[in-house]
């Protein structure tokens, strides 16, 4: 007879320990033009463009009340999934609002921040 954790409908006792770790970074090849491709995992917290100026190369970006990201701190700016900029926070800061300047590519209002 065979026995294993099959058996026991791979349930955990009532008094283990589980522990939900991040999983890691997925590397591949893409099959269309052979780029290299890395797939990370979404953890850290969202934000959205809510205005530009594009001659002064700054940004007001909105974020979930509470979660404003620090001065000095660099964010990625991702139009439909792609990564189209990058920001530094620079403030000043008002409720769920900051100012950030626009480091590389560019922004557009309602664009989606995240956090690098």
């Amino acid at each position: 007879m065979v026995t294993g954790c099959a058996w026991f409908g791979g349930k955990k006792s009532p008094g283990s320990a589980t522990t939900q770790a991040q999983p890691p970074a997925l590397t591949g090849i893409n099959q269309t033009n052979g780029a290299k491709v890395t797939v990370t995992p979404d953890s850290g917290s969202t934000g959205n463009v809510a205005r530009v100026n594009p001659a002064a190369k700054f940004a007001v970006l909105n974020f979930p009340f509470g979660n404003l990201p620090l001065v000095g701190q660099r964010l990625y700016v991702y139009r439909q999934g792609l990564r189209v900029g990058e920001v530094r926070v620079t403030g000043p800061t008002d409720n769920d609002n900051t100012v950030a300047d626009i480091v590389n590519g560019e922004a557009q209002k309602g664009d989606e921040i995240r956090v690098r």
